[in-house]
């Protein structure tokens, strides 16, 4: 499987049949929305409600394979292979990665539900009675439900299936190359490009509704610091005026400056959660945090199928739990590709549990620490205001825990500037990430088009705005639930196709350990001139000549034969590299590809005497790899002969062909 046997990407541009298919959609619902805003936002109530009666047992099964799918991957032999070449190393420390995981577990959404939602647990459970101490603690543990591990899942199913096809199998930085065990280049036809069109309509929506909590949470900090209406006109001038920041931001080349500001902004948000749990009831925040964490794990196996089957129906679960995996659904594709793109080079299982735990213990100690702040005070100190806001103006409440904390004016403002720059950097990203979608050719690491992205955050726009205007809350949490529910149907083929891949990986290691005989023949010039060239490092001349007189001439012979037996072969040579490569395919199977690229690496320091320090440092020598398709097998051809050569790729081929025979 490899992208080799596809057509050169050449440059990026953008890709007609996924950006017209996605953008029709998009601007026909728009436009539907907006030209009959009541009509369109009774049918999305109603539309939820039949999908949360109908297919909510669907979600949450689905939710759970995702999850289940990525641990036991990671647990299994499958958690060795590498997202990227066998010789590929991370591009970031360890630390730094981490860092950007963290990074990317803040939303502002973060802000309008910690408070919001469990207090709105509290008032209105699903099981028991309203208002008591047993209300509070199902409140966080469906709170922790909802933003845990089930969220982080899809996120690392989708980010793990990008990076594997795209940087181990050289295939497009896109969802329809999962389906490339399944279909072949089929990918590069109808089904693939339907495949990218549901997923950017998907994240469009996901991105809408994040927009859509985020103006709301957003308008109600100004209209508590400046006075500023709560008016569905006010909140479409906010988003235009945040999203113009943010494809400003996407065209302009300024992305450095706002990821400082970005930087600081997390800071910003570290010191206010500080500052809520230790100008709060510490002792408390920090015994409900280690409580809930345990409640969360005890009854994570329960809570994954529980669908509150036997109790009496309610919209609840449509409204709630239904709405939040969609809604995970939804941004897979965003974060995936995020996470993707810094992960190359990492094994599958430091990748998934990295992504599992690293940004879900920041999310978990926010919810947990705001969370139980507002509980304590509606619990304990008598404000049943704060709960009420919860049901009737969500948006607000926050605002109103932070008002009975030291300093609230500052601290509320500050909370809105940094939910400003979330808004902004989120829309940033989202905008950046749908043109990628939309686009094809260049490699896995070059964004879309800047029209493009300019393009996306119009529609994205244009969807909040349109879904605010239809039914605030509600509408926006039925297009989610709507828009996710075919691509979540991709998601399992997508499952579907990184299994067959893990599996024919594992038969390709079982077959390159099939015995074969060695290189027949000595080295050139006997026992004393191979002794001699084990102890010898070359220098960058003498490898190159070695491809040019020996590699090359026996590629060739070798593509000369393999053409006469009907093979399609290509010999490649690439100077630019430093490398020759052959390439021969076999229909619809795995082609076989061998390839000899020179590689440097620094002089031993027992090899380097008689240097002055200069050279020590700067001394290097060449090595001629052999690469197949899965990456270097850390082998040198250095000092072989031509015939050796041709014996060397034979070898291969014959395990690559008992590859084959093992996957028939």
């Amino acid at each position: 499987m490899s992208a080799s046997s596809l057509p050169p990407s050449g440059q990026v541009r953008m890709n007609p049949p996924v950006f017209y298919f996605a953008a029709s959609f998009i601007l026909l619902f728009g436009g539907v929305v907006i030209a009959m805003p009541e009509q369109a936002g009774a049918w999305l109530l109603a539309a939820q409600n039949w999908a949360a009666n109908t297919v909510g047992w669907y979600y949450m099964l689905a939710m759970t394979l995702y999850l289940v799918f990525v641990v036991v991957t990671a647990l299994s032999g499958y958690g060795k292979i590498k997202l990227g070449a066998d010789h590929d190393e991370p591009e970031f420390s360890y630390l730094s990665w981490a860092g950007m995981l963290f990074a990317a577990g803040i939303s502002i959404t973060l802000f309008f539900f910690c408070v919001s939602e469990p207090l709105t647990h509290l008032a209105q459970p699903p099981q028991g009675e309203a208002g008591t101490a047993d209300a509070a603690r199902q409140a966080m543990q469906i709170l922790f439900l909802h933003w845990g591990l089930h969220g982080w899942g899809v996120f690392a199913f989708v980010g793990m299936a990008l990076a594997y096809f795209a940087y181990r199998h050289n295939l497009p930085l896109a969802l329809r190359s999962a389906l490339y065990p399944l279909i072949g280049k089929r990918i590069n036809g109808p089904i693939g490009y339907a495949v990218d069109g549901f997923g950017i309509i998907a994240t469009v929506f996901g991105l809408g509704a994040d927009m859509g909590f985020g103006v709301l949470h957003l308008n109600s900090g100004l209209d508590y610091l400046f006075g500023i209406a709560h008016t569905q006109w006010i909140q479409v001038g906010l988003i235009t005026l945040m999203m113009g920041a943010a494809i400003l931001v996407a065209v302009s080349g300024v992305d450095k400056g706002v990821r400082v500001m970005s930087d600081i902004n997390m800071l910003l948000a570290c010191a206010l959660l500080l500052f809520v749990l230790f100008a709060g009831p510490t002792q408390h925040l920090l015994n409900t945090l280690i409580q809930n964490v345990g409640d969360y794990l005890g009854a994570l196996p329960m809570k994954s199928f529980d669908l509150y089957a036997y109790d009496k129906p309610s919209d609840w679960l449509g409204g709630w739990t239904v709405f939040y995996w969609a809604w995970w659904i939804a941004w897979s594709p965003f974060v995936g590709l995020f996470i993707a793109r810094i992960s190359r080079g990492r094994t599958i299982r430091e990748f998934v549990f990295g992504v599992l735990l690293i940004p879900l213990g920041f999310t978990l100690a926010w919810m947990s620490i705001f969370g139980n702040s507002a509980i304590d005070q509606v619990l304990n100190h008598g404000m049943s205001a704060l709960g009420m806001s919860a049901i009737d103006n969500p948006s607000m409440t926050l605002y109103l825990l932070l008002e009975t904390y030291p300093w609230s004016k500052t601290v509320i403002a500050v909370t809105v500037f940094i939910s400003f720059v979330f808004f902004v950097t989120s829309a940033d990203s989202g905008t950046v990430v749908l043109s990628t979608l939309s686009a094809k050719g260049g490699n896995p690491d070059e964004d879309g088009p800047k029209w493009l992205r300019v393009f996306w955050g119009a529609m994205t726009a244009l969807v909040t705005s349109a879904l605010l205007f239809s039914g605030s809350i509600d509408a926006l949490k039925s297009a989610v639930v709507l828009t996710s529910l075919p691509f979540s149907l991709i998601l399992l083929l997508m499952m579907w196709g990184l299994h067959k891949a893990f599996y024919l990986e594992s038969q390709k290691q079982i077959a390159q350990l099939h015995s074969l005989a060695p290189v027949s023949g000595s080295r050139r010039g006997g026992w004393r001139q191979r002794l001699s060239q084990a102890v010898h490092f070359p220098s960058r001349d003498e490898v190159y000549r070695f491809l040019d007189t020996t590699v090359r001439p026996a590629i060739e012979e070798v593509t000369a034969v393999f053409a006469e037996k009907g093979l399609h072969v290509v010999a490649q040579p690439d100077p630019a590299n430093d490398s020759v490569s052959l390439e021969i395919g076999h229909g619809e199977q795995h082609p076989f590809i061998y390839q000899v690229q020179m590689r440097g690496y620094f002089t031993p320091s027992f090899a380097r005497g008689g240097m002055g320090s200069k050279e020590l440092n700067n001394r290097r020598y060449y090595r001629a790899e052999v690469h197949l398709s899965e990456g270097s097998q850390d082998y040198d051809l250095v000092g072989y002969t031509k015939e050796q050569v041709i014996n060397d790729i034979l070898d291969q081929y014959e395990r690559h062909m008992q590859f084959l025979h093992l996957v028939r």
